[in-house]
């Protein structure tokens, strides 16, 4: 485990063409991140299934190319070692289809859907500002409503999504419609952080 890093080491950037090279950088070093490359949501699950390894890392650079949010990247010293998935819940076309997690409403929403931070600066309050930096991204790009989809830190899948505590603490309330076993936290974004 690496000493927590400080406030000042830290940065959180959008990921932007012009970031495509650390996005490539993170995806090589990381495994478990570049098997799915985040596409795990944004395709419909016959698309998953029947793509390769490559194809998803190569879908996720053509979102980012052709300027679609696509996530942020956290920094220490200049090197991504975390990220988390951002974008308008259209975008995400199996979360659109996904029966445990339909709309709430018909209220546009960004939707976060993934957390990756390399191992070493895991439990550390890396997701925190993972989390903060997404819903300044959203607001800077005129959400108004950002929603996440956590799960307990035991359960036995999708831990990938962040814990309700750490939703909790960015300022998230939970909206789960009465009698649905999925979560469903939001962030309602005032006219102060879209300054």
């Amino acid at each position: 485990m690496v000493d927590k890093p400080s406030a000042a080491d830290l940065r959180f950037r959008p990921v932007t063409s012009d970031r495509l090279s650390d996005l490539k950088h993170f995806s090589i070093e990381h495994g478990k991140f570049s098997y799915c490359s985040c596409m795990r949501w944004r395709m419909t699950s016959s698309e998953f299934r029947n793509s390769s390894k490559s194809e998803r890392i190569e879908a996720l650079n053509n979102e980012v190319r052709s300027g679609k949010a696509a996530g942020i990247l956290a920094y220490h010293d200049d090197r991504p070692i975390g990220w988390c998935s951002i974008a308008p819940r259209s975008s995400y076309a199996a979360l659109e289809r996904y029966r445990a997690l339909p709309p709430i409403d018909n209220k546009p929403v960004w939707s976060i859907v993934c957390f990756f931070i390399e191992s070493q600066y895991r439990r550390q309050g890396m997701t925190l500002g993972l989390l903060n930096a997404a819903v300044e991204y959203a607001a800077s790009e005129g959400a108004a409503i950002v929603e996440g989809y956590p799960v307990e830190p035991t359960a036995p899948s999708y831990t990938y999504m962040g814990s309700p505590n750490t939703f909790l603490r960015a300022g998230f309330t939970n909206v789960t419609p009465l009698g649905q076993k999925r979560g469903v936290m939001r962030h309602y974004i005032t006219a102060t952080e879209r300054t």
